[in-house]
């Protein structure tokens, strides 16, 4: 008697451990964000504290040199922090997917001419150009380090979506959807933007640790949020003139960023296998 084996489902792949680490170390920041919104242990302004007192029951983190619990302070500076991250990609990646489908479309002189303003833009340091953008606004503000960041990963996403979308026009499957009478723009929405989500959600999510650490870096420059947000570049700034006689207030602001930047990474790399399971495999 002939036997039929019925095909076995392919096992599901299980998701890869920098993607749960990551996404546990960004969560946590993320619910420390949203905590602020409602709790903080002590008020922001508060200086009811000794002036630099080391960590304890009372202040977890120690106090800063105006007497304000640091603890406190490092919450809010997580908000702070994913703010900017959301805000600057948010912005980065509305100007750069627009301008790099855009050019993907363009005519050949069009194309080359925006290629090579993407280069011309990426070969300056992000943090360069967002400093510009804030010195040429009126005042220092968070939302001014917002759309100065999300201008400037304007190019580095707006390149990559080139790349991207033109790979995928050159597809057969473009050529069937043309032939069919499709239109650009469903082509667009339908075929190249579903194609290169994957890739440019890891970029994202890239570009999203960059944003953390280049408005820690305007903060700490006076372009970044201005008193009273207790910006993690602002807390160093503060820090670095107590830094022998009270350590922790440079570490644990410097801890905080190094967690979220190595969480968003991390997320970032799970991303990837996600997206491509056979890298996962070869490792």
């Amino acid at each position: 008697m002939t036997t039929i084996e019925l095909d076995r489902p392919a096992p599901r792949a299980a998701i890869s451990w920098t993607f749960v680490v990551g996404m546990t170390l960004v969560g946590i920041h993320a619910a420390i964000a949203l905590l602020t919104l409602v709790w903080t242990p002590y008020d922001p302004s508060s200086t009811a504290g000794g002036r630099l007192e080391a960590p304890s029951l009372l202040h977890w983190a120690g106090t800063d040199r105006l007497g304000r619990d640091l603890f406190t302070q490092i919450m809010i500076g997580s908000r702070i922090a994913l703010q900017v991250g959301i805000g600057a990609v948010g912005i980065g990646a509305a100007i750069g997917v627009t301008i790099g489908v855009l050019a993907a479309f363009a005519t050949r002189l069009l194309d080359d001419a925006l290629a090579a303003a993407f280069d011309i833009l990426i070969a300056f340091p992000t943090l360069l150009l967002a400093m510009l953008v804030v010195a040429a606004s009126d005042t220092a503000s968070l939302w001014s380090a917002i759309l100065a960041l999300g201008i400037a990963l304007s190019a580095i996403v707006g390149r990559l979506t080139r790349i991207l979308a033109k790979r995928v026009l050159q597809m057969d499957f473009i050529t069937a959807a043309r032939t069919s009478g499709t239109s650009w723009p469903r082509i667009v929405v339908i075929h190249v933007l579903p194609n290169i989500w994957p890739t440019l959600m890891v970029n994202f999510a890239l570009q999203f640790g960059l944003a953390a650490i280049a408005e820690a870096s305007l903060s700490y420059l006076g372009l970044g949020a201005p008193p009273p947000n207790a910006s993690w570049g602002r807390l160093l700034q503060e820090a670095q003139g107590t830094v022998y006689t009270a350590p922790f207030g440079a570490i644990a602001p410097g801890l905080a960023l190094l967690v979220l930047v190595i969480g968003i990474n991390l997320f970032a790399d799970g991303l990837r296998d996600v997206g491509d399971p056979t890298r996962r495999r070869s490792r």
